[in-house]
């Protein structure tokens, strides 16, 4: 009796299924990047389109060095495919698309102008065709269960990050010296928290940080160290705590789901794939489509970040709150979408063109036909507050168009200018995240 015989006797008689190791599979394609995306998400993502398409036998094979693996799935014609996932950073997704390595670059951070550069022979990077929000996450600032701080702005981050407060007393805390924990340079958590954090205040990274190239990585040492503190994307945050962070004298958020869905929260970010506009391969695109579609933006939940689907969200009318807005707060319900604009321009972002679709679908399921969408604009601080105030009004003006092209008829715009700011305005990064235009329904 063969040896593959005798085994196969073997599982019958103790009524165990015998495994059989799979070939080698055919690699469909291939992602590089952003830890954030590709440790969990993306795999995720890769089973649930696998899964669309019918393949059975869905497993994830350990790559040759840490953080990488393949997605392998069994073809009901009986072949072998995968998809392979390299989460390194994200620079190094960008790099691979330069060097022909990879389809798609995972990224925890936008395109920088260099990489454009970079990539200028193949499109433009910036283009809807290129760029894919997948999701949204934010950069949760973690401590000990045991800590007692609970709140941080934005200049004592970059104060603590930067080594110019090396001790938990100078924040009301016990006498003892703070541990930094920061993501490695190749990540896009840590450009992240770079421009949002350090170089709006002019500071680096202290060089006393320790460096991770995994979130998990990164929060398990926080978890073992009282006197640490770190960051990390939401879906790291594990057994740590996240503090409330606030930014230009705006109210301190945590990073939960409605206020990372909006983009409120200070150190919200999207999560990115990128297409070079010349890449032929099916399975990019198959993959675009199916982390946009519903059903993907539910694994974007189940993994642990954010998903674009439209919903309402809880407002109180605060007594401190702008007239208008505090009665719109008492009669109407927010919308878990903000759309924000092109940098320099008055053209909506690409997120927000696909935010549009999902705004008329959230409308003709959930709303009758007396219902009214009222947008409110909000901008960055001018010498003239009148001036603010137009060119919010502006911005609703803009979204109330496009709407209208969707059939989006029933709409109302107010302009509330500076006010009720999301982001420090002293900053550009600030003020592009405070020109944005909320969608409520009454």
């Amino acid at each position: 009796m063969s040896l593959l015989r005798a085994l196969l006797a073997v599982s019958l008689i103790s009524g165990c299924a015998l495994s059989v190791a799979s070939p080698q599979p055919a690699t469909l394609l291939s992602i590089q990047g952003s830890n954030t995306v590709g440790a969990a998400l993306a795999p995720a993502l890769i089973e649930g389109l696998f899964r669309q398409q019918g393949f059975s036998v869905i497993t994830r094979r350990p790559g040759r060095q840490e953080n990488e693996q393949t997605i392998q799935a069994r073809k009901p014609d009986g072949s072998w495919v995968g998809i392979a996932v390299a989460a390194h950073g994200s620079s190094t997704g960008f790099r691979a698309l330069r060097e022909g390595s990879a389809q798609l670059a995972a990224s925890s951070r936008p395109v920088k102008d260099s990489e454009v550069d970079a990539l200028a022979g193949r499109g433009d990077l910036r283009s809807a065709a290129a760029e894919q929000v997948i999701a949204i996450d934010g950069l949760a600032i973690i401590v000990h269960p045991t800590n007692p701080l609970r709140t941080l702005d934005v200049d004592q981050l970059a104060a603590l990050f930067s080594g110019e407060l090396r001790s938990w007393r100078q924040l009301g805390g016990a006498d003892a010296p703070v541990r930094l924990y920061a993501r490695d340079d190749q990540s896009g958590t840590y450009d992240t928290f770079k421009e949002l954090v350090l170089v709006p205040q002019g500071r680096q990274l202290d060089a006393a940080a320790q460096r991770f190239e995994s979130n998990d990585r990164l929060a398990e040492a926080v978890l073992a160290d009282p006197q640490g503190i770190g960051f990390v994307g939401l879906a790291s945050v594990g057994r740590t705590r996240a503090l409330a962070i606030s930014a230009g004298g705006a109210q301190a958020l945590l990073p939960s789901p409605d206020s990372i869905a909006t983009e409120d929260y200070p150190l919200a970010r999207r999560l990115f794939l990128y297409r070079a506009p010349d890449d032929n391969n099916p399975w990019a695109q198959a993959l675009i489509d199916f982390a946009q579609s519903a059903e993907g933006q539910r694994i974007v939940e189940q993994v642990g970040f954010i998903g674009q689907a439209v919903r309402a969200i809880p407002v109180e009318a605060h007594a401190d709150l702008p007239g208008d807005y505090r009665q719109l707060a008492q009669a109407g319900r927010r919308l878990s979408v903000n759309f924000r604009f092109q940098e320099g321009s008055a053209q909506l972002d690409n997120k927000a063109v696909r935010d549009l679709l999902r705004v008329r679908d959230y409308l003709d399921a959930h709303t009758g036909d007396d219902a009214q969408l009222v947008l409110v604009g909000f901008g960055d601080a001018k010498s003239d507050p009148s001036r603010a105030r137009l060119l919010s009004r502006l911005r609703a003006e803009t979204v109330r168009r496009a709407l209208s092209r969707l059939g989006v008829t029933h709409t109302q715009v107010l302009g509330i200018g500076d006010d009720l700011p999301v982001a420090d305005n002293q900053a550009e990064s600030g003020r592009i995240r405070n020109r944005r235009v909320e969608v409520w329904v009454r």
